[in-house]
């Protein structure tokens, strides 16, 4: 077996591996957390609001317009930044396109299931979401998971199937198309974990943005296209704000933190689809969907406080 080579007890300090600093970790972590829950809040508005406009706006149309509104917020505060760094080392570039891929197909499959779901109902969907990224986490970057948070994971999963009751009519086409962009997020933001310190997050943001334009507006030729109402605009502008607030943070909270602390806090955005979903739409979920939801989000909790545990024993 190969083991790296360790500079000997008499190497200078410079030489030596820095040792980890437990409370910059910590700071980390609950920086990473805050991030997350801004940007679970940021999506959430974003999903709503473009569920209200494509009610009458065309879906791949709406998608173009505030994929291309997205793309100017995008350049503007790259330029705040000191400017755009298109150019990515070439050892980023695969990481780029299967982040890139998994990002614009896991859009246009949400997009698709939120114009016929409930706002509740598709958000209690995607509450494994941090569950499978812990596991997923714990899989390709060997991140410690102990018997209790995979038997977390595993309730968790159980919650999920109360909400999507598969073999009943509860779970439909547009309930499988919400599984399939989770899976597609999963990929998503493992992917993100890839990237060297030389691609800003900016930059990948960009590219996120101005491929789920592009194939707005490719997939925009099916349809009929007609000029937005002011009412309209004044949505997609709303929602591109949004949707700008969640890529950049979403990005930065995969960066920041730990995989299996950060993902759980994930689930606030259940909490935004709720309120927002009663409020704008009127709708309320059903007794299955509170209860899966409960078991989740209790699952995700427990991930949390399982490794608060687990940290103060290290």
């Amino acid at each position: 077996m190969l083991t790296p080579d360790l500079p000997p007890a008499s190497a200078p300090a410079a030489a030596r591996p820095p040792v980890p600093d437990p409370a910059q970790g910590q700071a980390d972590n609950l920086r990473a957390i805050g991030i997350m829950m801004l940007s679970m809040a940021a999506f959430t508005c974003n999903d709503a609001v473009m569920k209200a406009v494509t009610q009458t706006l065309p879906l791949y149309e709406s998608m173009t317009l505030r994929g291309g509104i997205v793309v100017a917020i995008m350049l503007v505060i790259a330029r705040a930044q000191g400017g755009l760094r298109l150019r990515v080392p070439r050892g980023d570039l695969l990481p780029l396109a299967v982040r890139t891929l998994a990002d614009l197909s896991s859009t246009v499959l949400y997009l698709v299931a939120l114009q016929h779901m409930a706002l509740a109902n598709l958000s209690a969907i995607m509450q494994a979401l941090p569950l499978a990224v812990t596991l997923a986490a714990a899989v390709f970057f060997q991140e410690r998971l102990g018997w209790r948070r995979l038997s977390a994971i595993g309730i968790g999963l159980v919650g999920v199937l109360l909400i999507l009751r598969p073999g009943t009519g509860a779970f439909d086409i547009w309930s499988a198309l919400v599984v399939l962009a989770m899976l597609l997020i999963v990929a998503r933001d493992i992917v993100t974990r890839l990237f060297s310190v030389h691609v800003g997050s900016s930059t990948i943001a960009f590219y996120a943005a101005i491929s789920v334009m592009l194939t707005g507006a490719v997939l925009a030729t099916s349809e009929t296209w007609r000029t937005p109402t002011a009412g309209e605009l004044a949505l997609l502008l709303l929602s591109a704000g949004f949707l700008s607030v969640g890529y950049l943070t979403a990005v930065a909270s995969m960066r920041v933190g730990e995989i299996s602390v950060v993902a759980p806090f994930r689930y606030t955005s259940l909490v935004w689809a709720i309120m927002l979903g009663l409020v704008v739409f009127g709708e309320w979920p059903d007794l299955w969907t509170w209860a899966g939801s409960a078991l989740v989000v209790g699952a995700g909790i427990y991930t949390i406080l399982r490794e608060r545990k687990v940290k103060g024993m290290s």
